[in-house]
């Protein structure tokens, strides 16, 4: 079962994020072979989150992944959105055509409710780096669309989503994750 995972900073915890980089690191190498996507959504040059796409056995280990996690169990984040997710390229970001670090990249999240939208990747999917709904806990109900996508700018980024099917859409800076090489 996929899940995305994003974990939204607190004000303030910079540093603490800092203090704990090799222990969210090392953490996130034990699911090395389940990661889907990974990497920090940022405001400038301020992080601002971290988002992790996972394909984990179950609901539950989803939450142990999200909520184990070194920085959410000392105070980092503020919150935590957890959704199960399905993955419409059927690819990992290290699959990604477009290279690691060429362009802007983005998160995008539209958050939504009642009749699906978004269903069908765009025809541009040479730019998406992941792609797919944000579904209940059951994998029935849709209640957005998450997306990583590589971009010219944020409203570039924003228009690959149904603006009007949403209650919600918000653009992240992101960046490709992981231990540097």
């Amino acid at each position: 079962m996929e899940f995305f995972c994003y974990h939204r900073d607190r004000p303030g915890s910079l540093t603490l994020r800092e203090e704990l980089l090799e222990e969210h690191w090392s953490y996130m190498d034990q699911y090395a072979t389940e990661m889907i996507a990974r990497g920090p959504t940022f405001a400038g040059d301020t992080p601002t989150g971290s988002v992790h796409i996972v394909d984990v056995p179950h609901p539950s280990a989803a939450r142990a992944f999200a909520f184990n996690e070194p920085n959410y169990q000392a105070g980092a984040y503020r919150d935590v959105l957890l959704r199960r997710w399905r993955n419409m390229l059927g690819r990992t970001m290290w699959d990604f055509p477009g290279g690691h670090t060429d362009g802007n990249r983005y998160l995008v999240l539209g958050l939504g409710s009642g009749q699906a939208a978004d269903l069908v990747v765009p025809p541009d999917r040479d730019e998406l780096i992941a792609y797919g709904p944000l579904l209940s806990d059951d994998g029935h109900t849709w209640l957005g669309t998450a997306v990583l996508l590589r971009a010219a700018d944020p409203d570039a980024a924003r228009a690959v989503l149904n603006q009007d099917r949403y209650a919600d859409i918000e653009v992240h800076d992101w960046q490709f994750g992981g231990r540097p090489s």
